[in-house]
């Protein structure tokens, strides 16, 4: 089963996450299954010390999982960050669509944020030409080869994201 899926990319501060907070809510409201997948560079943790999750990946599991009835967290350690798709096929079958944060350099559509206060170029139209990226949300008027979305309108986004991917 492929699973249907997104990326969200742009360079740090442009509000990634602000935005997607408000797609998933439009698209939840229309009934959808999201997954979302946010990217992150550098190292992050989510079992602290002094939380029984730590104590048991710190004696040496090499994956933990916990569980209760609402939800469940992994932790697995890995020697580097499994590809994307990887991801998908793994975790995310019982979803309509997956909105990912960020995997620019992975062959994904995607659809990248410009804020004109934040940057005057492009990721994926600048010196490399990335063929999959879908659309652009901006809230600067621009001439592109795809299509130009209102960075300040996140049910226009939604809508761009059902027709393309959910209809």
């Amino acid at each position: 089963m492929t699973v249907k899926a997104v990326s969200f990319v742009a360079k740090s501060g442009t509000g990634k996450t602000t935005l997607l907070t408000k797609v998933i809510a439009s698209l939840k409201g229309r009934g959808y299954k999201i997954g979302v997948v946010k990217h992150d560079a550098h190292r992050f943790d989510i079992d602290h010390p002094g939380k029984d999750s730590y104590r048991l990946t710190a004696a040496g599991a090499d994956t933990m999982l916990i569980s209760s009835p609402e939800k469940l967290a992994l932790i697995k350690k890995h020697a580097e960050s499994p590809p994307i798709e990887d991801l998908l096929s793994t975790y995310f079958t019982d979803t309509d669509i997956v909105l990912t944060e960020g995997f620019r350099k992975s062959s994904l559509p995607k659809i990248e944020l410009h804020r004109q206060e934040r940057s005057t170029t492009l990721l994926c139209r600048g010196e490399e030409h990335d063929p999959t990226m879908l659309a652009v949300a901006s809230d600067k008027q621009l001439e592109l080869d795809v299509p130009l979305l209102d960075l300040n309108n996140p049910e226009m986004i939604a809508d761009f994201i059902e027709s393309r991917f959910l209809k």
